[in-house]
C-alpha cells in the first residue's frame, strides 16, 4: 500500500513541475513534469496488474 501513495505522490509532484513549467515559460522544467507523471502512471499501472493477481 507504502507504494501506492509513493506513486500517486510522483504522479502529483509531476503535475506541479509540468504547471510551473508552463506558468513560467519553462519547457525543460514542462518536459521533466510531465515525464515524471508518465512514470508515475506506469508504475500505478504495474500496481493495478498485481493487485489484480494477489486478490
Amino acid at each position: 500500500m507504502n507504494d501506492k501513495a509513493e506513486h500517486k505522490g510522483e504522479e502529483l509532484i509531476g503535475k506541479a513541475k509540468e504547471g510551473l513549467g508552463k506558468a513560467t515559460g519553462n519547457e525543460r522544467l514542462e518536459a521533466e513534469g510531465h515525464a515524471e507523471q508518465s512514470t508515475a502512471n506506469l508504475k500505478q499501472a504495474g500496481d493495478n496488474v498485481q493487485d489484480a493477481f494477489t486478490k
